[in-house]
């Protein structure tokens, strides 16, 4: 603990929870890295400790890697902590970010010292100029510290801090464990990466946790186990398939990878096709077009299973409508291109099922009619019932008995996982009262069912509108795809000789039905197996919508929903008209899971009934932290969960998996030695320093360096600080200069410049000719350009992607080759500038030993030289910073215009400047005659010019 903080100053917490209270101390005594479990309460223990810092008013605190919302919300409490606490020193949070482009602002502000949370890219440019010096900081907080990995700017942020201060504390948080455990030995890596030497773990399973939270004042939870449908479960299962299917197709295809974890339980899992790909990616040169198509299939296949629990039966509908025309196969392909999935049972299962959730098929009234006519079925979501029943049964408990007083406000909070969700129950809630008037006779009796709440109304309209867009969306899909069966039925490919011979595309020799006939006799299959996409004929539609037309009850419902949309676009002076102040004992509130700050919501609302629509483990964790915390709020707890469900299985999973992450954590930490948190580079001896500038390598004709103990320099564009490089030369013991460069990014010496770019981006300045101008400006102002391309470490090291083998007729189409092919552009780039060097580097890691070889023999670079580069006189870098990289400046001639009148015989690059200094552009070159030209260039050189000028091209011809 520093100094600045011995004088006591007055500090009031709000840490009510022993396990908190205890955390807090160990805290302000040593240094450490706080793992805790999600839920319990992380951002309220980060703001009690840095209001305990701020509160003594004389300390300059950093906050690293916060979000936006976190800012908010630590600069929210700050304030609530000072005012309470009535610390008259406090000055609460201020946030460094794009905005405070001033470097004069900036400097002030930290010589006024606070506490600052700054974006890292500012943070660290700052720190290597010195504008803040790392000495002065009284200490660092690190937010997020399982994304912090050894090439990250954090990282470097922590390196330089802790070289030049050895006396600031330093304390890291993080509430996801899961980073922590994949690797050797993670947690003493991570630990090293941050200078760090204790781990704290908090998992929920803590005995101060446990203790905590399930004492007296412990929340009553109720778990509503909600069956599915058997549509549901039926389409759910069928999507299980499908997905087990592409699993296994991906086995089949690529056999040299690591595929233990590819299985169904692990499919479940939030990031699973994430995980896949990331398997997938150093080989994605050389992975099939059917691979790629599968990987994504995985991420479809995967949202479908959350959208059928989600959405209720018409939307889920229109998604497999939109996903079935996505998949559709374009025209010219064959089976091979397309999604193995779509040929499946399973497939046909998962979209006749749908469509018959939200109508069926009923044979008309007439006997001589042999048409079908569509009645709406309109199955509604389990979920609907039990939440109007849950919400009757709190009504019941409200009346009949009344609640002890207490400081809940009585409102109904019902939290789902996103905002769609949130629209769909508001939707119901407001309408499942509300009965469409159908035609009945007068003397039926009282059905008591009848006042049941239900989803009638809403489904209605959503199936008119569903039945609207689908019209629509048909003629959209006759005009894109009207000559695909054509395009099908003739499409030849030149490899399979076999088809020509036939005339046709080949029959589908795997799957036959009985009597020899091939699938595509099937009529909900196209000829080459794949489902064809389902469109109501129009009487259908017709009877349809007779069936759900629009009734008294209908338009007085959308009369006021429109009353409420115009009443939300009114102007403010009929405000009371419309709006007035809710009593919270009558509120129900609908809110989406947002982490954090779901403690705010429930602090703000103090409800006393909770339903969980939708299972979090995080939330339920939030829930006991608040009941335990406030003794005067009863809280009861309606947990929701479909029985058998995906969405049962991903919960488990969820709370299983970070119950094993701290099960590893806490034994690797029982096992770890002590982690070493000094840099290796970090400090160094003056006799090393001196003797690792000397270089006695001189074979070759080579001459020795000049020998000194200062480390090497490297000026590098501010801009490249969102790459890992910058970071990793500075490892090496090089001396980082940030400058705001116009040419190059990396001066190595006053001769060396290097532009470099990964693969993206140089594609992308290929396709701009950003590319050519930098080089252009690079040769103007250095004797020897250089273009490194940098390849991703977790990638391979190859440019161009293999053949594309998939079949369709764009691969085989002749005109295709190379017309996007980066290694020609390549070539023409050299052709262009034949003394550039082009730097091949297969991570940042081998470019930092490549640039410390480069700069062994090199002077050092001159910054102020660099910035100045490519700039015109009285001309700052910032001022070109919009205007693009190579852009032509003030004191620049135009260089294509230049680069024309290069090639025309008698113009050699000495003579070049004279013609350029006396003529505005080419025309008037091409005008000039051959006295005022000798006296530019010389006589022989002016004939040759206006030779080829006056030369008339159609006799040459």
């Amino acid at each position: 603990m520093s100094s600045a903080s011995s004088a006591p100053q007055p500090v009031k917490l709000s840490l009510p929870l022993v396990y908190q209270q205890k955390l807090f101390e160990e805290l302000r005594k040593e240094d450490e890295l706080v793992i805790l479990a999600r839920g319990l309460g992380l951002m309220r223990l980060i703001t009690n400790l840095l209001h305990s810092y701020d509160a003594a008013g004389n300390n300059l605190i950093v906050v690293v890697n916060a979000e936006d919302r976190e800012n908010a919300w630590i600069g929210e409490a700050l304030a609530e902590h000072a005012a309470v606490s009535m610390s008259p020193k406090a000055r609460g949070l201020t946030v460094v970010n794009t905005d405070f482009t001033s470097v004069g602002t900036r400097e002030k502000m930290y010589a006024h010292g606070g506490i600052f949370s700054i974006t890292s890219r500012i943070l660290v440019v700052d720190l290597l100029t010195n504008l803040l010096n790392p000495e002065t900081i009284t200490g660092m907080i690190v937010l997020h510290a399982d994304r912090i990995v050894a090439t990250s700017l954090e990282a470097f942020i922590l390196r330089i801090y802790r070289q030049k201060n050895k006396a600031g504390f330093l304390k890291a948080f993080s509430d996801n464990p899961d980073p922590f455990t994949v690797g050797f030995s993670p947690l003493a890596t991570m630990m090293r990466n941050m200078f760090l030497r204790k781990a704290s773990l908090w998992p929920r399973f803590h005995v101060q946790v446990a203790q905590s939270l399930e004492g007296k004042k412990k929340a009553e939870v109720i778990e509503l186990e909600v069956p599915m449908t058997d549509s549901m479960r039926e389409i759910q299962t069928a999507i299980m398939e499908c997905v087990e299917i592409s699993i296994h197709e991906l086995k089949k295809e690529n056999t040299g990878l690591e595929m233990e974890d590819w299985n169904l339980d692990s499919a479940l899992t939030r990031n699973f096709d994430l995980m896949v790909r990331r398997q997938l990616d150093p080989n994605w040169h050389r992975v099939s077009w059917k691979t790629k198509q599968i990987a994504g299939d995985l991420t479809v296949l995967r949202g479908m299973l959350q959208s059928i629990l989600a959405l209720d039966a018409v939307s889920f509908l229109q998604q497999l409508d939109t996903i079935h025309a996505a998949h559709k196969p374009a025209p010219g392909t064959t089976r091979q291109t397309e999604s193995p999935w779509l040929f499946s049972d399973a497939a046909q299962t998962i979209f006749e099922t749908a469509r018959h959730r939200v109508y069926s098929s009923k044979q008309k009234a007439n006997a001589n009619s042999t048409l079908e006519s569509l009645k709406p079925v309109l199955e509604e979501q389990p979920k609907w019932a039990v939440l109007a029943d849950v919400l009757e049964e709190i009504d019941r408990d409200l009346y009949f008995e009344p609640a002890v007083r207490d400081d809940s406000n009585g409102t109904i909070l019902i939290m789902c996982a996103d905002t769609d969700t949130c629209r769909q129950l508001r939707d119901y809630l407001q309408t499942m009262h509300i009965r469409p008037r159908t035609a009945k006779k007068v003397e039926e009796v009282y059905d008591p069912e009848e006042d049941k709440p239900s989803g009638a109304f809403l489904m209605r309209r959503k199936l008119r509108n569903y039945l609207n867009w689908k019209r629509e969306f048909a003629q959209v899909n006759t005009v894109l795809f009207s000559e695909n069966q054509k395009a099908l039925s003739g499409a030849v490919d030149p490899r399979l000789p076999q088809a020509r011979g036939r005339g046709g595309a080949p029959a589908n020799k795997r799957r036959r039905v009985r009597g020899g006939g091939g699938v595509g006799s099937n009529p909900s299959r196209l000829e080459n197996g794949s489902i064809v996409q389902h469109f109501e004929k129009p009487n259908e539609v017709a009877d349809l919508m007779s069936e759900i037309q629009i009734t008294e009850d209908d338009t007085n419902g959308q009369a006021a929903e429109e009353i409420i949309t115009f009443a939300t676009a009114d102007p403010l002076e009929d405000m009371d008209d419309y709006y007035q102040l809710y009593d919270m004992q009558d509120l129900v509130v609908i809110h989406a899971y947002e982490g954090d700050q779901d403690e705010h919501v429930l602090e703000e609302v103090k409800p006393k009934y909770i339903i969980m629509y939708e299972p979090d483990a995080s939330f339920i964790r939030r829930v006991e932290v608040y009941r335990s915390s406030h003794n005067d709020r009863n809280v009861r707890v309606y947990f929701l969960y479909y029985g058998g469900s995906v969405e049962e299985q991903r919960y488990l999973s969820s709370v299983r998996r970070e119950k094993d992450a701290f099960t590893k954590l806490i034994k690797e930490r029982a096992s770890m030695s002590i982690v070493m948190t000094t840099d290796s580079h970090g400090v160094e001896d003056p006799e090393s320093a001196f003797l690792r500038t000397i270089n006695t390598r001189i074979a070759g004709g080579g001459k020795l360096a000049k020998a000194t103990a200062q480390p090497p320099r490297v000026v590098v564009d501010v801009r490249e600080f969102r790459s890992s490089l910058p970071s990793l030369l500075h490892g090496r013991s090089m001396v980082i200069v940030p400058c705001m460069l116009t040419v190059g990014d990396y001066i190595l010496s006053p001769n060396i410049c290097v532009e470099r770019k990964s693969v993206s981006d140089l594609i992308s300045s290929f396709k701009d000719g950003r590319l050519y101008a930098q080089c252009e400006t690079m040769f103007q102002h250095y004797k020897n350009p250089m273009l490194l391309i940098e390849f991703d470490q977790s990638k391979s090291f190859t440019l161009e992607p293999f053949a594309d083998l998939s079949g369709s007729l764009r691969s085989v189409n002749p005109e295709n080759a190379g017309a996007n092919d980066l290694q020609s552009k390549i070539v023409l780039l050299t052709l262009a500038f034949p003394k550039l060097r082009i730097i091949w580097s297969s991570s940042p890691y081998e470019t930092a030993e490549i640039f410390e070889r480069l700069k062994a023999l090199e002077e050092e670079p001159d910054p102020i030289a660099a910035v100045r580069a490519g700039l015109g006189e009285g001309e700052s870098p910032e001022d070109g910073v919009n205007e693009g990289r190579g852009a032509v400046n003030g004191g620049t001639f135009n260089m294509e215009a230049q680069e024309m009148l290069g090639k025309v015989p008698g113009v050699t690059p000495k003579n070049i400047k004279n013609i350029i200094m006396e003529a505005e552009n080419v025309r008037e070159v091409a005008n000039m005659e051959v006295p005022e030209l000798s006296r530019l260039v010389g006589r022989e050189a002016a004939v040759k010019i206006v030779e080829f000028f006056k030369k008339d091209v159609l006799e040459d011809v």
